[in-house]
């Protein structure tokens, strides 16, 4: 099929800009947006230029954001299994009330932090939200590792906790809003598998800490200290990045938000088709006077059908995200493979460990897919694996010495450990790239900063309830806490099908029409089949 468009059609608009008369001889495809896929075919944007690997450098800062959830979600579990961090702070072995309390205070700061979050990063900037939230981070990471007493330990983890918040809301955000939309969804993907950047580190360190220095209180002093380093360095380089477009251009300053698209997007052309469809929908989007400039107002984020469907999926995606059962191989690894039959503490660790680095291979598989597959359907078939994994572990689980603890054979320990291994494979491919990328997706400008504070706050009361809840029940109830995991994962495999909205395929201003749809879900699937020629453009067939 052929067809031609003309530059004088004023529906020629709606495809991505004026262009000379065309004949498109392309291929037919179904795309979400057909202004978006035109663009994308007419534009001079290479992923593998300079300018886009300088792009990348700038996401990378931004990314290392996402690092200290990793490292403290690791070393907390491991410098847990050390005696000596034991003995020091007079805390019993395998959790309880005091560990729960002594971990989930970091969820608190975090929790503190959401009223302040929104406002500064809306009015300082992302860059400035990254390093208030960086300073803060480092500051806690050594008053952490120097504590003398369990009052400036938990002082030091509540610091943390707000300074992460900051740092998580204000790191995504900057990713998303600078990142083409053409592979928006690998970059900022990317950010969340950097959970693991953090979390490698942590591990080996602690495992190695804990090998070589068994007896002494540095085992667990060394790798606190080292949770600064990666704040340290978002700290020092994030005022020499540029400053997102949106934010630019929200705060009126227009040409200079379209000098970064232009450089960034468009190969330093400003004429460039990406450049000119984003240009125009912040013209069309953004507002220079709405409740992003007005430190108090959160109504915007509850004022409309579609607001709230927006602050929902943030919602769920927070509880999803944490409750999926990702507690068990991050914060208590070495206690869930005691229950699997792992009693040495050194080869705990190292099992932790190997889990790591095998995680942040699977969560870049599953950021380089997303914008082929889809965050709706990627996250569907993770939670329905996911139930299945935890009916195998607690089936295998309910088989152990209720006296001992132990399973009747070693085939069945080593295939509760396997499924442990398969949850974390699995997650890092559906769940880990979704964490930041999905709920900053799905929150418009105006609101994305407060929202994402919000979602740190989401965060929290979920990660509170990991941390303390799960505290509790690992030596309470064992292997029966599994069952929560079961129910959970069904039910979030059912909210996905039936509420999500999908976000790859569109512009971030291309999604205010899904969300203002009667319903969002049902439109967030629709196609438009459209004929597109590279280097030509696209046309609707």
């Amino acid at each position: 099929m052929a067809e031609t468009r003309s530059s004088s059609d004023g529906a020629n608009k709606e495809f991505g800009g004026v262009v000379k008369h065309e004949q498109i001889h392309g291929r037919e495809v179904n795309v979400e947006n057909v202004a978006l896929a035109d663009a994308q075919a007419r534009s001079k944007q290479n992923p593998w230029s300079a300018r886009s690997m300088q792009l990348y450098c700038f996401c990378l800062v931004a990314t290392l954001n996402s690092c200290i959830n990793g490292y403290d979600g690791m070393v907390l579990g491991n410098i847990n299994s050390m005696q000596p961090f034991l003995d020091y702070f007079g805390l019993p072995k395998g959790g309880g009330s005091q560990t729960g309390i002594f971990f989930s205070i970091y969820n608190i700061g975090g929790i503190v932090a959401t009223p302040f979050v929104g406002p500064m990063v809306d009015m300082w900037g992302r860059r400035w939200g990254m390093v208030i939230g960086a300073a803060l981070i480092v500051l806690g990471s050594l008053v952490q590792g120097a504590s003398q007493g369990r009052a400036q330990f938990i002082v030091a983890r509540f610091i943390l906790g707000f300074g992460v918040n900051i740092s998580a809301s204000a790191g995504p955000a900057y990713v998303v809003e600078i990142a083409p939309p053409s592979w928006r969804g690998a970059v900022t993907g990317v950010y969340n598998t950097f959970w693991f950047m953090g979390a490698i580190p942590a591990s080996w360190v602690t495992y190695g800490t804990g090998l070589h220095l068994p007896n002494s209180d540095q085992c667990w002093r060394i790798p606190l200290y080292l949770q600064c380093v990666f704040s340290g360095f978002v700290l020092i380089f994030s005022l020499l990045l540029p400053e997102s477009p949106r934010w630019l251009f929200a705060n009126d300053r227009h040409d200079e938000a379209l000098a970064v698209l232009a450089k960034y997007h468009g190969e330093g052309d400003p004429n460039d088709p990406i450049v000119q469809l984003q240009i125009r929908e912040f013209q069309e989007g953004i507002s220079n006077d709405a409740s992003d400039k007005k430190w108090w107002d959160y109504r915007e984020l509850f004022n409309s059908r579609g607001n709230l469907w927006r602050i929902l999926m943030v919602f769920l995606m927070a509880f999803i995200g944490q409750w999926s059962g990702n507690a068990v191989i991050s914060y208590f690894m070495p206690f869930a493979l005691e229950g699997a039959g792992v009693k040495d503490p050194d080869t705990q660790r190292l099992l932790s460990a190997l889990m790591t680095v095998v995680q942040f291979i699977f969560a870049l598989v599953g950021a380089s897919i997303v914008d082929r597959f889809g965050r709706r359907t990627l996250m569907f078939y993770g939670e329905c694996m996911f139930t299945i994994y935890f009916a195998i572990i607690t089936a295998l689980s309910s088989q152990t010495d209720p006296v001992t603890n132990t399973f009747p054979n070693k085939n069945m320990s080593n295939a509760v450990i396997t499924f442990i291994y398969l949850f974390g494979v699995t997650y890092s491919i559906t769940i880990t790239p979704m964490q930041a990328l999905y709920p900053v997706e799905c929150l418009k400008y105006e609101t994305r900063a407060k929202g994402m504070a919000l979602n740190g706050l989401f965060i929290g009361v979920a990660g509170f309830y990991n941390l303390f809840v799960t505290s509790i029940a690992q030596v309470n109830i064992g292997w029966k806490y599994y069952y929560w995991f079961i129910a959970e994962n069904a039910l979030a495999a059912f909210l996905i099908f039936f509420i999500f909205v999908e976000t790859k395929g569109r512009t971030l201003e291309q999604l205010d029409e899904v969300f203002n749809a009667p319903n969002p879900n049902k439109a967030s699937r629709s196609k438009q089949h459209a004929e597109i020629e590279k280097g030509v453009g696209a046309v609707a067939a």
